[in-house]
Protein backbone atom coordinates (compact mmCIF):
# COMPACT_ATOMS: atom_id res chain seq x y z
CA UNK A 1 0.00 0.00 0.00
CA UNK A 2 1.14 3.53 -0.66
CA UNK A 3 1.82 5.84 2.23
CA UNK A 4 -0.69 8.48 3.17
CA UNK A 5 0.01 11.90 1.69
CA UNK A 6 1.60 13.92 4.44
CA UNK A 7 2.32 17.59 4.90
CA UNK A 8 5.16 16.97 7.35
CA UNK A 9 5.49 16.07 11.02
CA UNK A 10 5.48 19.28 13.09
CA UNK A 11 7.72 19.55 16.12
CA UNK A 12 6.36 19.61 19.67
CA UNK A 13 6.78 23.37 20.06
CA UNK A 14 4.54 23.87 17.03
CA UNK A 15 1.94 21.42 18.37
CA UNK A 16 2.01 23.26 21.67
CA UNK A 17 0.95 26.49 19.98
CA UNK A 18 -2.07 24.75 18.43
CA UNK A 19 -3.01 22.53 21.39
CA UNK A 20 -1.30 23.74 24.56
CA UNK A 21 -3.32 21.20 26.56
CA UNK A 22 -3.64 18.01 24.47
CA UNK A 23 -5.14 16.10 27.40
CA UNK A 24 -7.98 18.61 27.69
CA UNK A 25 -8.60 18.31 23.94
CA UNK A 26 -8.81 14.52 24.25
CA UNK A 27 -11.26 14.77 27.14
CA UNK A 28 -13.44 17.17 25.11
CA UNK A 29 -13.47 14.56 22.34
CA UNK A 30 -14.68 11.94 24.82
CA UNK A 31 -11.63 9.92 25.85
CA UNK A 32 -12.24 8.56 29.34
CA UNK A 33 -10.33 6.54 31.97
CA UNK A 34 -10.32 2.86 31.11
CA UNK A 35 -10.87 3.38 27.38
CA UNK A 36 -8.82 1.09 25.15
CA UNK A 37 -7.70 3.68 22.62
CA UNK A 38 -5.85 3.93 19.34
CA UNK A 39 -4.34 6.97 17.71
CA UNK A 40 -3.99 6.50 13.98
CA UNK A 41 -1.01 8.36 12.58
CA UNK A 42 0.36 8.95 16.05
CA UNK A 43 3.77 10.23 15.00
CA UNK A 44 5.96 10.65 18.05
CA UNK A 45 3.09 10.78 20.51
CA UNK A 46 1.86 14.33 21.07
CA UNK A 47 -1.65 12.96 21.59
CA UNK A 48 -0.87 9.30 22.32
CA UNK A 49 1.14 10.05 25.45
CA UNK A 50 -1.51 12.21 27.19
CA UNK A 51 -4.12 9.72 25.96
CA UNK A 52 -2.24 6.99 27.85
CA UNK A 53 -2.35 9.07 31.03
CA UNK A 54 -6.11 9.56 30.67
CA UNK A 55 -6.95 5.98 29.66
CA UNK A 56 -4.74 4.35 32.30
CA UNK A 57 -4.78 1.45 33.07
CA UNK A 58 -6.11 0.62 29.59
CA UNK A 59 -3.68 0.44 26.68
CA UNK A 60 -3.34 3.18 24.08
CA UNK A 61 -2.10 1.85 20.74
CA UNK A 62 -0.04 4.38 18.79
CA UNK A 63 -0.22 3.35 15.13
CA UNK A 64 2.06 4.88 12.53
CA UNK A 65 3.85 3.76 9.37
CA UNK A 66 7.06 5.53 10.40
CA UNK A 67 9.08 3.34 12.73
CA UNK A 68 11.52 6.12 13.60
CA UNK A 69 8.70 8.29 14.97
CA UNK A 70 7.42 5.33 16.99
CA UNK A 71 10.93 4.80 18.39
CA UNK A 72 10.89 8.43 19.51
CA UNK A 73 7.47 7.87 21.11
CA UNK A 74 8.74 4.78 22.92
CA UNK A 75 11.71 6.72 24.32
CA UNK A 76 9.47 9.60 25.42
CA UNK A 77 7.08 7.18 27.12
CA UNK A 78 9.98 5.58 28.99
CA UNK A 79 11.31 9.01 30.04
CA UNK A 80 7.85 10.00 31.31
CA UNK A 81 7.18 6.72 33.08
CA UNK A 82 4.22 5.85 30.84
CA UNK A 83 3.91 2.09 30.45
CA UNK A 84 0.47 1.70 28.87
CA UNK A 85 1.22 3.07 25.40
CA UNK A 86 2.00 0.46 22.76
CA UNK A 87 3.67 1.62 19.53
CA UNK A 88 2.39 -0.32 16.49
CA UNK A 89 4.11 0.05 13.13
CA UNK A 90 1.81 -0.51 10.20
CA UNK A 91 -0.69 0.88 7.74
CA UNK A 92 -3.95 1.92 9.37
CA UNK A 93 -5.92 0.61 6.44
CA UNK A 94 -5.25 -2.79 8.03
CA UNK A 95 -6.09 -1.58 11.55
CA UNK A 96 -8.13 -4.60 12.76
CA UNK A 97 -5.14 -6.86 12.02
CA UNK A 98 -2.73 -4.51 13.81
CA UNK A 99 -4.60 -4.32 17.12
CA UNK A 100 -4.84 -7.23 19.56
CA UNK A 101 -8.23 -6.06 20.85
CA UNK A 102 -11.11 -3.80 19.78
CA UNK A 103 -10.73 -0.12 20.62
CA UNK A 104 -13.23 1.93 22.61
CA UNK A 105 -11.89 5.18 21.18
CA UNK A 106 -10.01 5.92 17.95
CA UNK A 107 -8.41 9.25 17.10
CA UNK A 108 -7.26 10.60 13.77
CA UNK A 109 -5.74 14.06 14.11
CA UNK A 110 -4.70 16.30 11.21
CA UNK A 111 -4.55 13.52 8.64
CA UNK A 112 -7.98 12.96 7.08
CA UNK A 113 -7.14 15.37 4.26
CA UNK A 114 -4.21 13.17 3.20
CA UNK A 115 -6.09 9.89 2.89
CA UNK A 116 -6.84 9.04 -0.72
CA UNK A 117 -9.16 6.03 -0.25
CA UNK A 118 -11.20 7.38 2.64
CA UNK A 119 -13.87 4.68 2.38
CA UNK A 120 -11.36 1.85 2.88
CA UNK A 121 -9.73 3.73 5.74
CA UNK A 122 -13.04 4.40 7.52
CA UNK A 123 -14.13 0.78 7.06
CA UNK A 124 -10.86 -0.31 8.68
CA UNK A 125 -11.31 2.00 11.68
CA UNK A 126 -14.95 0.99 12.14
CA UNK A 127 -13.98 -2.70 12.04
CA UNK A 128 -11.36 -2.10 14.74
CA UNK A 129 -13.83 -0.48 17.16
CA UNK A 130 -15.70 -2.18 19.96
CA UNK A 131 -19.48 -2.38 19.58
CA UNK A 132 -19.91 0.91 21.46
CA UNK A 133 -16.66 2.43 20.20
CA UNK A 134 -16.16 6.05 19.16
CA UNK A 135 -14.13 7.55 16.35
CA UNK A 136 -12.88 11.14 16.67
CA UNK A 137 -11.63 12.96 13.59
CA UNK A 138 -9.77 16.21 14.17
CA UNK A 139 -9.21 18.29 11.08
CA UNK A 140 -8.19 21.72 9.88
CA UNK A 141 -11.12 23.99 9.11
CA UNK A 142 -11.64 24.67 5.41
CA UNK A 143 -10.10 28.12 5.55
CA UNK A 144 -7.47 29.48 3.16
CA UNK A 145 -4.03 28.35 4.34
CA UNK A 146 -2.82 31.94 4.56
CA UNK A 147 -5.49 32.54 7.22
CA UNK A 148 -4.28 29.71 9.47
CA UNK A 149 -1.04 31.19 10.69
CA UNK A 150 0.85 29.88 13.68
CA UNK A 151 3.83 31.84 14.90
CA UNK A 152 3.30 34.27 12.03
CA UNK A 153 3.62 31.55 9.38
CA UNK A 154 0.78 29.92 7.38
CA UNK A 155 0.44 26.30 8.49
CA UNK A 156 -1.64 23.24 7.79
CA UNK A 157 -2.40 21.46 4.54
CA UNK A 158 -2.85 23.33 1.27
CA UNK A 159 -6.21 25.02 0.98
CA UNK A 160 -7.40 22.63 -1.73
CA UNK A 161 -6.81 19.57 0.48
CA UNK A 162 -8.84 20.82 3.45
CA UNK A 163 -12.02 18.88 4.20
CA UNK A 164 -15.03 20.73 5.62
CA UNK A 165 -16.91 19.12 8.52
CA UNK A 166 -19.90 18.11 6.38
CA UNK A 167 -17.65 16.35 3.85
CA UNK A 168 -15.88 14.52 6.66
CA UNK A 169 -19.24 13.51 8.08
CA UNK A 170 -20.45 12.17 4.73
CA UNK A 171 -17.22 10.26 4.14
CA UNK A 172 -17.42 8.49 7.51
CA UNK A 173 -21.15 7.84 7.49
CA UNK A 174 -21.23 6.65 3.87
CA UNK A 175 -18.46 4.11 4.50
CA UNK A 176 -19.57 2.70 7.85
CA UNK A 177 -22.31 2.26 10.42
CA UNK A 178 -20.83 5.11 12.44
CA UNK A 179 -22.96 8.23 12.86
CA UNK A 180 -22.04 11.73 14.00
CA UNK A 181 -22.68 12.13 17.71
CA UNK A 182 -21.30 15.66 18.10
CA UNK A 183 -19.06 18.34 16.67
CA UNK A 184 -16.43 19.97 18.87
CA UNK A 185 -14.95 23.37 18.07
CA UNK A 186 -11.18 23.31 18.57
CA UNK A 187 -9.92 26.89 18.26
CA UNK A 188 -8.20 28.49 16.60
CA UNK A 189 -8.30 26.46 13.36
CA UNK A 190 -9.66 22.94 13.93
CA UNK A 191 -12.86 21.00 14.41
CA UNK A 192 -13.47 17.59 15.89
CA UNK A 193 -16.21 15.19 14.84
CA UNK A 194 -17.06 12.32 17.16
CA UNK A 195 -18.80 9.34 15.59
CA UNK A 196 -20.59 6.50 17.36
CA UNK A 197 -22.62 3.45 16.32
Amino acid sequence: MDRFRNTGQPDWDWWGRVWPTPGATLRRLGLAPGDRAVEVGSGNGYFALPAARIADPATVYAVDIDGSLLADLDALAADQGIDNVAPVEGDARALPKLLPEPADFALLANAFHGIEDRAAFVESVAAALAVDGRFAVVNWRDMPREETAIGGEPRGPPTDLRVPPEATRRAVEDASDLRLAREVDLPPYHYGLVFER
